[in-house]
């Protein structure tokens, strides 16, 4: 058993978005990704994993293969493998992600 306080791993950067590792393990990870006003995470995959996204403070706009999807404090997103994922922090104050990274089981 492990526990850790969440605000631990809300850090910001001017220069760019941050990603702090709260647990690592063999098949999963989870982590915060932190965003100041502007900062944005390029458009990428996660090929064999699953990523739930918890928006933990601020507005933003997610891109899941182009589609522009709005959202705000405590709304939650799957993203599969497949498809591409990109963020950007389009408010005025500053947003933190929760996130979960977890590869789906061979055979699935």
């Amino acid at each position: 058993m492990k526990k850790l306080n969440l605000n631990e791993f809300v850090e910001y950067s001017k220069e760019r978005f941050t990603k702090r590792v709260i647990f690592k393990e063999e098949d999963s990870m989870v982590f915060v990704l932190n965003f100041e006003p502007g900062q944005s995470l390029p458009a990428h995959k996660h090929p064999g994993s699953n990523v739930y996204l918890l928006v933990l403070q601020g507005k933003g706009v997610f891109s899941f293969n182009g589609e522009q999807i709005d959202v705000v404090k405590d709304d939650v997103v799957l993203c599969t493998g497949d498809e591409e994922l990109a963020f950007t922090n389009t408010g005025t104050t500053n947003v933190s992600l929760y996130v979960m990274l977890n590869k789906i089981p061979d055979g699935k």
